[in-house]
């Protein structure tokens, strides 16, 4: 069986990394979805994918700079849709409560946190905190593309399952190293350009693969019927029954 993961949450449909879109795995039957966390100038943390506002809320500017009091008068859904007028950009805390209430599973990846040192390492024991009111019947896997961050969260909560995340271009032949360094039990590479030699390279070490990000459906079956574990995709709800996927003959 595979797992099927919304990228950003049901972000096809919804505002990227919302409470919205989160929700929307449930009607969709999606258990897994992915999000991104970041930290404001106050110790707040957020779910957010880019660390400026201008993409995706009606405000410009550095998302470090806010405090957490802002976050009411910012429109994070009106980009998307009038539908999503008011839609704000969800705290740390209230994603756990969406987690816990609806039981649904997350893989939160950890941003680089370019602000500065002390700021990431408030990202990383802010991060351990919130977990500690994670039920224990909720999954979690946390993920980034700075093995660093990794490492040291790994460090202060070993029990969290961590994945590293490697572009095309950064999956170099050091990759085994990094991911031995941080203490990863999976492997999350990019989708262009991934062959079937690497995805067994992947599993014969003994790590799971999922890969990001997979929209169409005959990708989605050659990467499982090659032994990949799991997918990020932005169109989960195109995939039948959601997380629950097969290969050898495509999805069920």
């Amino acid at each position: 069986m595979k797992t099927l993961y919304a990228h950003r949450g049901m972000s096809s449909l919804a505002p990227e990394n919302t409470l919205s879109a989160f929700k929307l795995c449930v009607d969709h039957q999606v258990h897994w979805f992915e999000c991104d966390i970041d930290i404001l100038h106050d110790g707040t943390i957020v779910v957010s994918h880019d660390s400026t506002l201008d993409r995706c809320t009606d405000r410009s500017g550095s998302l470090f700079e806010l405090k957490r009091q802002a976050l009411d008068s910012i429109d994070a859904g009106s980009w998307f849709s009038d539908e999503f007028i008011g839609e704000r950009i969800p705290t740390l805390d209230q994603l756990i409560d969406l987690m816990n209430q609806y039981r649904l599973n997350a893989n939160i990846e950890i941003k680089s946190c370019d602000s500065n040192a002390d700021a990431a390492r408030d990202l990383l024991s802010g991060l351990d905190k919130a977990l500690e009111r994670l039920d224990s019947q909720v999954e979690y896997i946390i993920s980034s593309f700075n093995p660093m961050l990794l490492a040291e969260f790994k460090k202060i909560r070993p029990q969290a399952r961590v994945a590293c995340l490697f572009e095309t271009h950064t999956l170099n032949d050091d990759w085994h190293v990094i991911m031995q360094w941080v203490g990863a039990e999976f492997i999350h590479p990019q989708n262009q350009g991934l062959t079937r030699e690497q995805v067994q390279m992947f599993k014969a070490h003994g790590y799971k693969v999922n890969v990001w990000t997979v929209n169409a459906k005959d990708r989605a079956n050659q990467l499982f019927n090659w032994g990949v574990d799991g997918i990020f995709t932005d169109v989960a709800q195109s995939f039948p029954k959601g997380r629950r996927m097969v290969g050898k003959g495509g999805a069920k």
